[in-house]
């Protein structure tokens, strides 16, 4: 199973998008993403929830819960 850190950067490089471009469409700064990115914090649950549904990947996709990603 993947951490939350590596699927959101696999997420994100799949899709062609920087840091920058995913916190603005999830309302955070660059360097929060970072921060996800390198497992220094976690999203708040809105957050998280906005990035499952951008992604279109279940929460617990993110959080290393499950491979299934919905």
């Amino acid at each position: 199973m993947g951490n939350f850190s590596e699927r959101i950067k696999e997420l994100r490089e799949s899709r062609g998008l920087s840091q920058e471009a995913v916190g603005k469409i999830i309302g955070v700064k660059r360097y929060s993403v970072y921060a996800y990115e390198k497992g220094k914090c976690y999203p708040d649950v809105e957050h998280l929830m906005a990035l499952a549904d951008y992604f279109d990947v279940s929460t617990d996709y993110l959080l290393g819960r499950s491979d299934v990603p919905k």
